[in-house]
């Protein structure tokens, strides 16, 4: 792009703004800059600018999942099915490990925290003890794809080959960067993070298959001959990964998409719930939820929009292909982003001041043809590290951790 279309561009977007920083650059340092600008999604920004980001929701209804007596009946079944697919190579398992662990007053990767007491134990290294713990009952190796935001990719690989990859090997491992999106102020215009480069950040959960083909790995992975892709948050140190018995329901219900789920602690609990919206599956998240949906029970005694999801999805490969990433809804999250302004300084606000776009894994749900709820219990599998004390925290994991027979 010349100098002139880049004119053009900012001027036709509303964000001349950009043009004080970049009279200040050196000529490589303006190509690279009209580099950025070129990239752009302009979409997003002329979107918000219009007030387009108001989607309203279908018609909401329950969704039954599976429950976990069913799952109990049926465990030979499931986990026969699920470790034949993966002794068949058809599973791989895919790590959402982009957040850092600035709440937890840790400066890294959120996976390099030390959740040991009295020896080291890192959440990285519970989860790869998890799906070898599989690979042993499977007797074969599980692909292992681990997407780390842009910010954070060098220090994951690092921090893996510091500690040996925990004994997994190391070709069944692959570390791939998050694809991002620019940040914007409250007006809509681009923010910028230093004197030549834009805000940019993390396209959100959503984004993570996209990030899989843009990183140039899709043609491995179907080569490999797998099927199922196993997707999950760093958060949850608790979680199965690659679980046999969760693979084998999925794959029996005949449906290409497995959702685990909890049952809701008490109906304020703030999680997105799992449900049909306008007959497909979707989920709903709590700020979504009418007071009459909070509250609402069936004839049971339980409440009817009660099953919460843990993020931890399973895929199938083809049924992704068939979707069009290109028209899932942009959410906007408003946050404390550090910017450079034009005075020179670089800022660290106290508050919101600006809003980031994302991509979200349950606009991925609502469009495929159908998803089976697949019931967990909350206390053998969902210890998520948010906070380092309190609901959700360090402290809480621990607990949970310990109670499931874990040294720490």
């Amino acid at each position: 792009m010349n100098e002139e279309d880049f004119k053009n561009l900012l001027s036709k977007h509303n964000q001349q703004h950009l043009i004080f920083y970049y009279h200040n650059l050196n000529e490589d340092e303006q190509k690279e800059f009209r580099n950025q600008i070129a990239h752009v999604n302009w979409e997003y920004i002329d979107n918000f600018k219009k007030n387009k980001f108001n989607k309203k929701r279908g018609k909401l209804k329950p969704l039954k999942a599976l429950s976990s007596n069913e799952i109990s009946k049926n465990t030979f079944k499931y986990e026969a099915n699920g470790l034949q697919a993966i002794k068949n190579g058809q599973v791989a398992a895919v790590l959402l490990a982009g957040g850092q662990g600035s709440r937890l007053g840790f400066e890294g990767p959120k996976g390099a925290y030390n959740i040991g007491i009295k020896k080291d134990k890192y959440i990285f290294e519970l989860l790869i003890e998890n799906i070898k713990s599989v690979s042993q009952q499977a007797q074969t190796y599980i692909f292992f794809y681990i997407m780390t935001s842009p910010g954070n990719y060098d220090a994951t690989v690092k921090f893996f080959e510091d500690h040996n990859y925990f004994n997994y090997p190391k070709q069944y491992v692959t570390f791939f960067k998050q694809e991002v999106l620019p940040a914007i102020d409250f007006e809509g215009n681009l923010l910028m993070n230093s004197p030549k480069d834009l805000c940019l950040s993390p396209n959100g959960n959503g984004g993570w298959f996209d990030s899989i083909i843009k990183s140039g790995l899709l043609d491995s992975i179907q080569n490999n001959g797998i099927k199922w892709m196993n997707v999950f948050s760093v958060d949850n140190v608790l979680q199965k990964i690659a679980d046999p018995i969760f693979i084998g329901a999925t794959i029996d219900s005949n449906c290409v998409c497995g959702a685990k789920v909890i049952k809701k602690a008490s109906p304020q609990e703030k999680v997105g719930v799992l449900c049909l919206e306008d007959d497909k599956p979707s989920v709903v998240e709590y700020t979504e939820m009418t007071e009459e949906m909070i509250s609402s029970y069936d004839p049971d005694g339980e409440l009817s929009f009660r099953f919460g999801v843990i993020l931890n999805y399973l895929f199938n490969i083809e049924a992704l292909l068939n979707i069009n990433s290109e028209s899932f809804p942009i959410h906007l999250a408003k946050k404390k982003i550090n910017n450079y302004n034009a005075t020179g300084e670089y800022i660290k606000p106290e508050k919101e001041n600006g809003y980031k776009f994302e991509l979200l894994i349950l606009d991925m749900i609502h469009q495929l043809d159908n998803c089976l709820p697949y019931e967990v219990i909350r206390e053998d599998e969902f210890a998520p590290v948010k906070n380092l004390v309190g609901v959700d925290s360090v402290e809480s994991a621990r607990y949970l951790l310990k109670n499931n027979g874990f040294k720490l």
